[in-house]
Protein backbone atom coordinates (compact mmCIF):
# COMPACT_ATOMS: atom_id res chain seq x y z
CA UNK A 1 0.00 0.00 0.00
CA UNK A 2 0.94 3.28 -1.05
CA UNK A 3 2.22 5.56 1.92
CA UNK A 4 1.04 8.90 2.37
CA UNK A 5 1.77 11.96 0.49
CA UNK A 6 4.21 14.31 2.25
CA UNK A 7 3.34 17.38 2.62
CA UNK A 8 5.69 20.49 2.24
CA UNK A 9 5.15 23.52 4.22
CA UNK A 10 4.39 26.05 1.97
CA UNK A 11 1.51 23.74 0.49
CA UNK A 12 0.32 23.08 4.66
CA UNK A 13 0.07 27.01 4.46
CA UNK A 14 -1.40 27.23 1.67
CA UNK A 15 -4.08 24.81 2.90
CA UNK A 16 -4.26 26.33 5.90
CA UNK A 17 -5.00 29.91 4.79
CA UNK A 18 -7.59 28.72 2.69
CA UNK A 19 -9.29 26.99 5.47
CA UNK A 20 -8.95 30.10 7.57
CA UNK A 21 -10.92 32.25 4.88
CA UNK A 22 -14.18 30.22 6.08
CA UNK A 23 -13.34 30.06 9.35
CA UNK A 24 -12.01 31.50 12.54
CA UNK A 25 -8.90 30.58 15.02
CA UNK A 26 -11.15 29.41 17.37
CA UNK A 27 -12.88 27.15 15.41
CA UNK A 28 -9.95 26.25 13.43
CA UNK A 29 -7.71 23.21 14.30
CA UNK A 30 -5.10 21.07 13.60
CA UNK A 31 -6.91 18.08 12.83
CA UNK A 32 -9.64 19.72 10.56
CA UNK A 33 -6.88 21.13 8.54
CA UNK A 34 -5.48 17.68 8.77
CA UNK A 35 -8.43 16.19 7.41
CA UNK A 36 -8.46 18.44 4.45
CA UNK A 37 -5.40 17.26 3.68
CA UNK A 38 -6.25 14.27 3.86
CA UNK A 39 -3.68 13.01 6.12
CA UNK A 40 -2.99 13.05 9.98
CA UNK A 41 -2.42 15.77 12.43
CA UNK A 42 1.05 14.01 13.41
CA UNK A 43 2.69 14.80 10.21
CA UNK A 44 1.48 18.53 10.28
CA UNK A 45 3.27 18.82 13.84
CA UNK A 46 6.43 17.88 11.91
CA UNK A 47 6.13 21.03 10.32
CA UNK A 48 4.66 23.49 13.25
CA UNK A 49 5.15 22.81 17.06
CA UNK A 50 1.58 23.87 17.80
CA UNK A 51 -0.97 25.46 16.17
CA UNK A 52 -0.43 28.75 17.54
CA UNK A 53 2.83 28.44 15.70
CA UNK A 54 0.92 27.60 12.31
CA UNK A 55 -1.35 30.55 12.56
CA UNK A 56 1.58 32.80 12.85
CA UNK A 57 3.45 31.15 9.93
CA UNK A 58 0.14 31.94 8.28
CA UNK A 59 0.04 35.42 9.41
CA UNK A 60 3.69 36.25 8.48
CA UNK A 61 2.81 35.56 4.84
CA UNK A 62 0.67 38.19 4.61
CA UNK A 63 3.31 40.46 6.29
CA UNK A 64 5.79 39.17 3.50
CA UNK A 65 3.29 40.01 0.58
CA UNK A 66 2.55 43.20 1.77
CA UNK A 67 6.60 43.39 1.79
CA UNK A 68 6.82 42.02 -1.98
CA UNK A 69 7.79 45.26 -4.04
CA UNK A 70 8.61 47.52 -1.54
CA UNK A 71 10.94 50.46 -1.91
CA UNK A 72 11.54 52.93 0.75
CA UNK A 73 10.85 56.24 -0.82
CA UNK A 74 10.44 59.87 1.13
CA UNK A 75 11.26 60.97 4.46
CA UNK A 76 9.93 58.67 7.50
CA UNK A 77 6.47 59.86 7.93
CA UNK A 78 6.02 59.29 3.90
CA UNK A 79 8.00 55.34 4.72
CA UNK A 80 5.56 54.81 7.95
CA UNK A 81 2.41 55.75 6.03
CA UNK A 82 3.69 53.69 3.13
CA UNK A 83 4.13 50.52 4.86
CA UNK A 84 1.24 50.96 7.02
CA UNK A 85 -1.11 51.28 4.09
CA UNK A 86 0.44 48.19 2.14
CA UNK A 87 0.04 45.92 5.61
CA UNK A 88 -3.66 47.20 5.85
CA UNK A 89 -4.39 46.47 2.06
CA UNK A 90 -2.69 43.01 2.11
CA UNK A 91 -4.81 41.82 5.36
CA UNK A 92 -8.15 43.65 3.59
CA UNK A 93 -7.64 40.51 0.85
CA UNK A 94 -7.86 38.65 4.05
CA UNK A 95 -9.34 39.68 6.60
CA UNK A 96 -9.87 36.47 8.80
CA UNK A 97 -5.73 36.48 8.74
CA UNK A 98 -6.04 40.29 9.70
CA UNK A 99 -7.86 39.34 13.27
CA UNK A 100 -5.10 36.18 13.50
CA UNK A 101 -2.41 38.53 13.41
CA UNK A 102 -3.93 40.97 15.98
CA UNK A 103 -4.38 38.19 18.48
CA UNK A 104 -1.13 35.96 17.66
CA UNK A 105 1.42 38.58 16.23
CA UNK A 106 4.49 36.85 14.04
CA UNK A 107 8.02 35.97 14.36
CA UNK A 108 8.64 35.07 10.73
CA UNK A 109 10.78 36.62 7.58
CA UNK A 110 7.62 39.11 7.21
CA UNK A 111 7.46 40.09 10.78
CA UNK A 112 11.57 41.22 10.45
CA UNK A 113 11.07 42.89 7.35
CA UNK A 114 7.94 45.01 8.62
CA UNK A 115 10.07 45.53 11.87
CA UNK A 116 13.19 46.66 10.25
CA UNK A 117 11.63 48.95 7.90
CA UNK A 118 9.70 50.82 11.22
CA UNK A 119 13.15 50.74 12.82
CA UNK A 120 14.94 52.41 10.15
CA UNK A 121 12.26 54.90 9.57
CA UNK A 122 12.17 55.98 13.20
CA UNK A 123 16.22 56.33 13.58
CA UNK A 124 16.05 58.40 10.22
CA UNK A 125 13.27 60.44 11.86
CA UNK A 126 16.32 61.63 14.30
CA UNK A 127 14.70 59.85 17.67
CA UNK A 128 17.56 58.96 19.87
CA UNK A 129 17.89 55.33 20.02
CA UNK A 130 16.91 54.59 23.42
CA UNK A 131 12.93 56.22 22.45
CA UNK A 132 12.64 54.23 19.17
CA UNK A 133 12.13 50.97 21.07
CA UNK A 134 9.09 51.91 22.88
CA UNK A 135 7.68 54.59 19.34
CA UNK A 136 8.04 51.14 17.68
CA UNK A 137 6.03 48.84 20.09
CA UNK A 138 3.11 52.00 19.96
CA UNK A 139 3.24 52.31 16.43
CA UNK A 140 2.89 48.10 16.10
CA UNK A 141 0.07 47.85 18.79
CA UNK A 142 -1.79 50.99 16.69
CA UNK A 143 -1.26 49.63 13.61
CA UNK A 144 -2.62 45.87 14.28
CA UNK A 145 -5.28 46.98 16.56
CA UNK A 146 -6.69 49.16 13.34
CA UNK A 147 -5.77 46.39 11.31
CA UNK A 148 -7.47 43.59 13.13
CA UNK A 149 -11.10 45.81 14.20
CA UNK A 150 -11.32 46.46 10.23
CA UNK A 151 -11.23 42.75 9.31
CA UNK A 152 -13.85 42.13 12.11
CA UNK A 153 -16.12 44.69 10.39
CA UNK A 154 -15.18 43.31 7.13
CA UNK A 155 -16.10 39.81 7.34
CA UNK A 156 -19.59 40.12 8.84
CA UNK A 157 -22.36 39.28 6.07
CA UNK A 158 -24.70 42.19 4.21
CA UNK A 159 -27.74 40.94 6.32
CA UNK A 160 -25.70 41.14 9.80
CA UNK A 161 -24.51 44.45 8.30
CA UNK A 162 -28.28 45.64 7.85
CA UNK A 163 -29.24 44.59 11.13
CA UNK A 164 -26.16 46.71 13.21
CA UNK A 165 -27.01 49.89 10.58
CA UNK A 166 -30.75 49.27 12.12
CA UNK A 167 -29.06 48.97 15.58
CA UNK A 168 -27.07 52.02 15.30
CA UNK A 169 -30.16 53.95 14.07
CA UNK A 170 -32.24 53.16 16.98
CA UNK A 171 -29.37 53.56 19.54
CA UNK A 172 -28.44 56.87 18.24
CA UNK A 173 -31.16 58.39 16.22
CA UNK A 174 -33.44 57.34 18.63
CA UNK A 175 -31.65 58.18 22.20
CA UNK A 176 -33.80 60.40 24.50
CA UNK A 177 -32.93 63.30 24.75
CA UNK A 178 -33.15 64.03 28.28
CA UNK A 179 -31.31 61.30 29.18
CA UNK A 180 -28.97 61.40 26.35
CA UNK A 181 -28.55 65.33 25.40
CA UNK A 182 -25.08 65.49 23.71
CA UNK A 183 -25.71 62.14 21.71
CA UNK A 184 -29.33 63.82 20.72
CA UNK A 185 -27.64 66.92 19.66
CA UNK A 186 -24.36 65.07 17.32
CA UNK A 187 -26.46 62.17 16.56
CA UNK A 188 -27.02 63.34 12.79
CA UNK A 189 -23.45 63.33 13.08
CA UNK A 190 -22.18 60.61 14.39
CA UNK A 191 -20.97 58.14 11.65
CA UNK A 192 -21.28 53.54 12.51
CA UNK A 193 -18.19 52.23 13.12
CA UNK A 194 -17.88 50.74 9.58
CA UNK A 195 -17.83 53.89 7.66
CA UNK A 196 -14.98 55.20 6.10
CA UNK A 197 -12.20 52.93 7.61
CA UNK A 198 -9.86 54.24 5.23
CA UNK A 199 -9.87 57.83 6.24
CA UNK A 200 -9.90 56.97 9.84
CA UNK A 201 -7.06 54.31 9.68
CA UNK A 202 -4.91 57.25 7.64
CA UNK A 203 -5.85 59.71 10.39
CA UNK A 204 -5.53 58.03 13.20
CA UNK A 205 -1.29 57.00 12.24
CA UNK A 206 -1.30 60.75 10.73
CA UNK A 207 -1.82 61.69 14.85
CA UNK A 208 0.53 59.11 15.93
CA UNK A 209 3.36 60.22 13.73
CA UNK A 210 2.43 63.68 14.75
CA UNK A 211 3.07 62.75 18.30
CA UNK A 212 6.49 61.16 17.59
CA UNK A 213 7.45 64.39 15.30
CA UNK A 214 6.77 66.55 18.60
CA UNK A 215 9.17 63.81 20.55
CA UNK A 216 11.77 64.59 17.91
CA UNK A 217 11.45 68.02 18.48
CA UNK A 218 11.49 67.90 22.45
CA UNK A 219 14.75 65.29 22.22
CA UNK A 220 16.33 67.83 19.71
CA UNK A 221 15.72 70.97 22.44
CA UNK A 222 16.92 69.26 25.30
CA UNK A 223 20.38 69.79 26.15
CA UNK A 224 22.94 67.49 26.00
Amino acid sequence: MAGRRRWATEEILDAAAELLRTSDAESFSVRKLAATLGTDSSSLYRHFRSKTELLRAVADRILLASMDGYRAQGDWRQRLTALALRVREAFGQQPQLAAIWGRYASGGAGSRMVMEEVLQALRVAGLPDEEIPAHYHRLAVLISALIASEAGVSTITAEEHEQGMELFRVAVLGADPERFPTLAHFARDVRPLGADRRAAFEEILAAQLAHIETAIGASRSTPS
